[in-house]
């Protein structure tokens, strides 16, 4: 029952993806199955976390092989919340393709595609096995490829191409890390790394080695200097798609360096220093990158990585406040993320361009709407007292403890050049007239109630979850709290391995 209840995110999508892959010209089937997948691996993750929350971490043996010789799927708290953030998206994302997304598209094989890539992320999280962890990667980065070429448009092709070479980069770094720790332990499963680690007789080689696999999650997770993939990237698919790029793909990176670098390379002095250096610098230059940018999802791709880099200073402090502040901030992001480019793709069903010169005019016509978004965009900005706030006053109370003055004054910087941003947004966006020389091309009023509904719901659903992650800080910091004292002390993990 434990074992169905873990596996359950992983095996719902592939039956989903392999049901939608004999329905291949039936769009209206496809649509169907994926928002039932959708719900149903939702269902399972709220019923996973739940229980884990309460219970603790549990642990499933591939075909009964006990650890460290056979495959081993762990459930701890971290991954829980991982796997529930992203049903939540998953769902929030397949509802809107339904008709954020056109049939041509859904034709070349969409739905099954995204099904694969989000029971890749699920088994990314799910996984105790560093070299599976790589395996999921790879599923990942080839279900989003595909889903990136969708269309075959000039402009997809060249973000794709972007996308995948420095991606290919990032699985060298990560594979020739996997190498090198197995030759120097003999185990790839990774309560068992950390066990052997702390024995290792060559600490230099160690240190080379998480080396690797800081460059592999770094470029993962678009941090200086190896971001640019993103922005030249992510603005080319459809919202759809790139709503669950820029929600939940760069946050697979964070998710594997809080895992790979508590269990296996626990930050020495160097490796702090390092990630903190990046963490400053990737928040600067994600911060002057928005300023500049008037297109939607060219402004919302460097917030991504203007606040990847909060979440990298976190974990290179590696303290229990710090983690949790970490932690807190990837439940708010991936939710805020996700919502702003399906915002973006509401405001291309309504005005058909996504260039802040040529829009204007939305609060006249849809208050309702605009209200609606306000929210996700104050949220974004951490306006007291919704989601993003919370995070970064843990973040602001470590910085200063640990005497971190230059990630102080980046973060500061990388909140005023957010709030800045969205005031412009907001501004030219929503208050302003409409520019006279603008064609409005409304595919929205033409719609019938359903794709209208089918729209806006997932926007809605998100707000609302973003909404309670502000209101109900307490609870989430109290989750927070756990999975940091979990990452500072991993004992219940390897027992729970090891069933010791």
């Amino acid at each position: 029952m434990i074992g169905n209840l873990l596996l359950a995110p992983i095996f719902i999508h592939l039956v989903i993806a392999v049901l939608q892959l004999t329905a291949w010209r039936k769009t209206i089937t496809q649509r169907i199955l994926s928002a039932t997948g959708t719900l149903a691996a939702l269902i399972a993750a709220i019923s996973l976390f739940s229980y884990v929350y309460k219970n603790g971490t549990i642990t499933v043996n591939a075909s009964n092989w006990e650890a460290p010789f056979g495959i081993v799927f762990v459930a701890d708290l971290l991954a829980c919340t991982m796997v529930l953030l992203t049903s939540i998206a998953g769902f929030a994302v397949s509802l809107f393709s339904a008709t954020g997304l056109s049939r041509q598209r859904m034709l070349y094989g969409y739905f099954p595609i995204f099904h694969f890539l989000l029971m890749g992320l699920n088994g990314a999280f799910l996984t105790g096995d560093i070299f599976n962890l790589y395996v999921w990667f790879e599923v990942i980065i080839i279900s989003s490829f595909v889903l990136m070429t969708l269309g075959g448009r000039k402009t997809q092709l060249e973000g794709a191409l972007k996308y995948m070479s420095m991606n290919i980069l990032a699985s060298m770094f990560f594979l020739a890390g996997i190498g090198i720790l197995y030759g120097m332990t003999g185990s790839l499963n990774m309560a068992d790394l950390a066990t052997k680690m702390s024995n290792i007789q060559n600490p230099s080689l160690a240190g080379i080695t998480s080396i690797f696999f800081i460059l592999g999650f770094g470029i993962k997770s678009a941090v200086f200097p190896l971001y640019f993939w993103l922005p030249s990237s992510y603005h080319t698919p459809p919202s759809a798609v790139a709503a669950t790029f820029g929600g939940l793909l760069t946050k697979v990176g964070i998710y594997a360096m809080l895992r790979v670098h508590s269990l296996i390379f626990i930050p020495d002095s160097f490796t702090q220093k390092l990630l903190m250096v990046i963490a400053v610098l990737t928040i600067v230059t994600g911060a002057f990158g928005a300023l500049i940018k008037t297109n939607l999802r060219r402004l919302f791709s460097y917030l991504i990585v203007c606040h990847i880099g909060f979440m990298i200073g976190g974990i290179s402090m590696f303290t229990k406040i710090a983690l949790m502040g970490t932690v807190f901030y990837l439940i708010h992001d991936i939710m805020v993320k996700t919502n702003l480019f399906l915002i973006a793709g509401v405001i291309m069903q309504l005005r058909g361009v996504m260039t802040m010169e040529r829009l204007g005019g939305l609060y006249k016509e849809y208050p309702k709407i605009s209200l609606l978004i306000a929210l996700v965009l104050f949220s974004l900005v951490g306006v007291p007292p919704l989601s993003g706030f919370w995070p970064k006053l843990y973040l602001f109370k470590e910085a200063f403890a640990e005497h971190q003055f230059f990630y102080i004054v980046a973060l500061i910087a990388g909140s005023l050049v957010t709030l800045y941003v969205i005031i412009r947004l907001w501004a030219e966006v929503f208050w302003k007239d409409v520019p006279a020389e603008s064609e409005i091309d409304n595919k929205f009023e033409s719609s019938s109630f359903l794709r209208k509904l089918l729209l806006i719901l997932p926007v809605g659903i998100l707000a609302c979850v973003t909404l309670y992650i502000g209101l109900n800080a307490e609870v989430i910091a109290q989750v927070a709290d756990r999975i940091a004292e979990e990452l500072v002390n991993t004992d219940s993990y390897v027992k729970a391995v090891f069933r010791k």
